[in-house]
């Protein structure tokens, strides 16, 4: 494989890499897709104000979230079935990040448990959280969290029921893959994929499968995934969640200004605007079109994070001039995961920082801190 140069790059090596189920499922929206499409596509509209003959030498991407110092303000999102892109995915992925010096978030549904990777790091890392019917299970995860010391908790709150996503149903996703004559032939073009996930015994879903009550097996697994989600959830739960964990708290999914506030009325840390990488509510607006109202509203009272879209340094920047201070990438990760394991990921990382630095550079500023609505072209 060629050095990649951007993230576009590490797609197209993944593509050719990973079983088409897998590369879907990271690499699709809900419905039509329209709003996975405008995740990426808003953030082209937004120009860039370029400045000359200024002081640069001396630049710095280090920042902050929720308190934690980090080398740029760039999160792993959380994603389901990492390590169905490569093999023992999450570890991996988590492996890089700490290197790297950014934040790696776990997703509940994960092929490696929370278990896995706190074994593979040496420093503590986020836990994504859906609280859904099984309280006693959520209850559990939070308390595996705890003990494994993740210092924060990322609650996502727009998964009360599953976006109809086509690609995923047409494809017959599941984990491990089931072996009709579809999955056979997809995993034996991808040779390599597949030896490697001989090599290791995580397959299923880590945090899930031997935990939740009556989940012992993939039969079990499909009917309590079918009846786990809670329609019935409100802002009063997120005051229980709080109660148990204690920590650091992170709400991911507002997209609306009143939603907004009533976050804030909660007590989070944090909030991140995003609409699910565009695999929840098709027709909604991107992210980042919505983040500046957001800002507007909230912005004064509690950090704003932001995901989807995110396909380079330099749309990392345009989110922090819009306020953002702190930003979260699923899609490129994965891709630099299902190209080339732990390396790919780190590469990734690399893109966006260097993509990041040489822009703040370019349009003048030393540090991220400066930039603002001023760095950008009428908006």
């Amino acid at each position: 494989m060629h050095t990649p140069l951007t993230i576009d790059d590490l797609k197209t090596h993944a593509r050719k890499r990973v079983p088409k189920m897998f590369f879907e499922y990271a690499d699709s929206g809900s419905w039509t897709e329209s709003t996975y499409r405008a995740n990426e596509e808003d953030f082209a509209k937004i120009k860039l104000r370029q400045r000359v003959m200024v002081d640069i030498a001396e630049r710095s991407l280090a920042s902050e979230m929720v308190g934690q110092a980090v080398s740029m303000p760039v999160a792993l999102a959380p994603t389901g079935m990492a390590g169905m892109q490569y093999p023992d995915g999450e570890m991996l992925a988590a492996q890089a990040a700490e290197e790297f010096g950014v934040p790696f978030t776990l997703s509940t549904v994960s092929i490696c448990s929370i278990e896995d990777v706190a074994e593979a790091t040496e420093k503590p890392f986020w836990f994504q959280l859906y609280i859904n019917r099984d309280r006693d299970f959520a209850l559990n995860l939070i308390d595996r969290a705890k003990a494994a010391s993740c210092s924060a908790l990322v609650l996502t709150l727009d998964l009360q029921i599953m976006g109809q996503r086509h690609k995923d149903i047409r494809n017959g996703l599941s984990a491990p893959p089931r072996f009709t004559l579809d999955h056979i032939i997809q995993m034996a073009r991808c040779p390599t994929w597949c030896f490697k996930m001989l090599g290791t015994h995580r397959r299923t879903f880590g945090n899930i499968v031997g935990h939740a009550r009556g989940v012992n097996d993939l039969e079990a697994l499909a009917s309590w995934t079918s009846d786990t989600l809670d329609p019935t959830l409100s802002w009063e739960d997120i005051e229980w969640v709080k109660k148990h964990w204690g920590g650091k708290l992170i709400l991911k999914g507002i997209l609306d200004e009143e939603d907004a506030r009533m976050a804030v009325r909660t007590g989070a840390d944090a909030i991140v605007v995003s609409n699910h990488g565009g695999r929840q509510l098709d027709g909604a607006p991107s992210s980042i079109s919505m983040l500046p109202r957001i800002v507007d509203t909230v912005g004064d009272k509690i950090e704003v994070h932001v995901d989807g879209g995110i396909r380079s340094g330099q749309d990392v920047l345009k989110a922090l001039c819009l306020g953002a201070t702190g930003t979260y990438v699923g899609r490129p990760f994965l891709y630099g995961l299902g190209a080339a394991g732990k390396r790919g990921v780190v590469q990734a990382l690399e893109i966006i920082r260097r993509e990041l630095d040489t822009t703040m550079a370019l349009c003048g500023e030393q540090e991220l801190r400066n930039l603002s609505l001023k760095n950008l072209i009428n908006f």
